[in-house]
């Protein structure tokens, strides 16, 4: 694991266990494959709080960013992949 990805892999352990198991998700099945950009992305949806970051993977509301909502997307669909 590179010294990012481990940064990544801390900063995805939030103060819910179902968080942490969707955002540990998608750092495992996708960051590798993902492009600069995309890595950067997520690398800042994780600096937004909790409850927001739930309400998104819960489908209450939307994250304003357009990237971050193809990262909820994915995430949202895990199950189906």
């Amino acid at each position: 694991m590179s010294v990012e990805a481990a940064r990544l892999r801390w900063r995805c352990r939030r103060g819910m266990r179902e968080l942490d198991q969707l955002l540990g998700w998608w750092l495992d099945h996708r960051y590798s494959q993902s492009g600069a950009t995309e890595q950067a992305a997520f690398a800042a949806l994780l600096d937004e709080q909790d409850p927001q970051l739930w309400d998104w993977f819960g489908g209450r509301s939307l994250p304003h960013r357009g990237d971050w909502q193809r990262i909820v997307d994915e995430i949202r669909s895990r199950d189906c992949a």
